[in-house]
This record gives structure tokens, C-alpha cells and sequence, in this order.
């Protein structure tokens, strides 16, 4: 296996007494997709945030292609090819998806803050854009307002934008959250696609869609990590069925 694109150790995020992250050391690395499942409280959330520079790590590392990167603003990480996507949609509803993704893409200029030369003027941002929405089957879209857009299309934006600053590693942050039986397979399609030019984080409760596409797979509980395996090995582990998963059928 190549040398992880992303790797934690002993990462810990204390608020107060409560461990939110209790010394979680994992590794990330391209073409493989490594889901972090757990029931509510776990912690998933909170790890997401400090990956992403969200949320200051109480103590640990964090790597980037071997840099230390914790303690980086968001923006610093986002720079070094870090992206990631939320729990609640987060794109520009008045802006169109081509715009959406403009603003991602423009973000990686020397200086985003350009306000005398119009954004147009940026052909290789505008490449981008457009680049990044037909990775996600968008293109046909790219005039649409983001408010008109589906749901499902929606979430598809969102990761459009995160691709449009040419990431290392997706963090993805339920991206399957309140889709139909319909958009859910064909996100779980997108993910199998983009996996092989990037390492990818996945939270993510549908299980079906979390057993589908993982090649690895961390339970979190309590802040703690339970195990970590292949899916078959998480899927057999009893203390894995105990805490979260259901002692009957692990697919559930």
C-alpha cells in the first residue's frame, strides 16, 4: 500500500472533563475509501472537524503528506488538499452550480481577493469549475440555481466545490443525509469513482452504502476507537455488533 496521504496519531479533543476524541491514531490513503461509523456521540463528527481545522486538537498530530498540520487554520489546510463536505448542505443558494464551483476554484489563486478584473477573466478557474461539475454528472446543471437543484443534486454541488480545490483527501460528512433510494446509488457510484485519485474519510449512517463501498472501516465509540478492520472483520467482530451495529444482523 502507498504512504498514507492523511495519518492521526494519538489525536485527542477534550471539552472540559469529556474526551470527545480520546487518542484516535488512523491513516488515509488513495483508492480506498475508509469509513468511520459509531452511534451518535461517538465522536465522528468532532475527528472531521479536526482534520479539517475546524476544531483545535487538545493534543496529537495530525499528518499531510508527512507535514504536521495541526494547529493550521482551516483555509491553510483547505490549501494543502484538504476538502470536505458537511452534515447540512453548504453551498451559495442564490448562486448558480457553475458559480458555486467558481468560488471553490478561485480560492486556490495566488490572491482570491481580485475585485477589479471580472472572475470570467480566470479561463483556467472557469476550466475548473466545469471540470469539477462533470466529475459529478452536473454539467448539463451548471447554469441552474442552486436553490432549484434537487437534493440529491445539492450534495452532488457541494462535492463538486470540494473537488474544484484539487484535494488529496475527501472528508465526507453523510453525504447520503436525507437522499432517496435513487440519488443514494448515485452517490455511492460517485464516491466508487472519485476514490481513485483521492483517500477518502467517509461518516456516514446508511449502512448499506457504508458496506458497499468501504474497503476499511473505524467504529468509534465514546470517543474511543473499538476496532478498525476490513468490512468482513467488522461485520464478524461481536464487540462491534454489541455496540453499534445490532447483535442480529450486522447489516442492518
Amino acid at each position: 500500500m502507498t504512504e498514507a496521504v492523511l495519518r492521526t496519531e494519538r489525536l485527542t479533543k477534550h471539552f472540559g472533563g469529556l474526551a470527545a476524541v480520546n487518542d484516535v491514531s488512523l491513516e488515509f490513503h488513495i483508492d480506498q475509501i475508509h469509513a468511520v461509523i459509531g452511534p451518535n456521540g461517538a465522536g465522528k463528527t468532532t475527528l472531521t472537524n479536526l482534520l479539517s481545522g475546524d476544531l483545535a486538537s487538545t493534543s496529537g498530530r495530525i499528518y499531510l503528506d508527512g507535514e504536521d498540520i495541526a494547529g493550521l487554520r482551516p483555509e491553510r489546510i483547505s490549501q494543502r488538499g484538504v476538502g470536505r463536505s458537511y452534515q447540512k448542505t453548504n453551498i451559495f443558494l442564490p448562486f448558480t452550480a457553475f458559480e458555486n464551483c467558481r468560488l471553490a476554484a478561485q480560492s486556490r489563486l495566488p490572491s482570491s481577493m481580485r475585485f477589479i478584473r471580472s472572475a470570467l477573466a480566470y479561463r483556467d478557474v472557469s476550466q475548473e469549475a466545469m471540470r469539477a461539475l462533470a466529475e459529478v454528472g452536473l454539467e448539463h446543471r451548471a447554469e441552474v440555481q442552486a436553490a432549484a437543484l434537487s437534493h440529491g443534486e445539492q450534495r452532488g454541488l457541494e462535492i463538486a466545490m470540494t473537488l474544484a480545490t484539487r484535494p488529496r483527501i475527501l472528508l465526507l460528512d453523510e453525504p447520503l443525509a436525507g437522499m432517496g433510494s435513487e440519488d443514494s446509488a448515485r452517490m455511492v457510484e460517485l464516491l466508487r469513482k472519485l476514490k481513485h485519485a483521492h483517500a477518502m474519510m467517509l461518516v456516514e449512517h446508511d449502512m448499506d452504502a457504508v458496506f458497499a463501498l468501504a474497503d476499511r472501516l473505524t467504529v468509534m465509540v465514546n470517543g474511543n476507537v473499538l476496532e478498525s478492520g476490513t468490512p468482513e472483520q467488522i461485520r464478524a467482530s461481536a464487540a462491534v455488533q454489541e455496540a453499534y451495529l445490532g447483535t442480529e444482523d450486522a447489516h442492518s
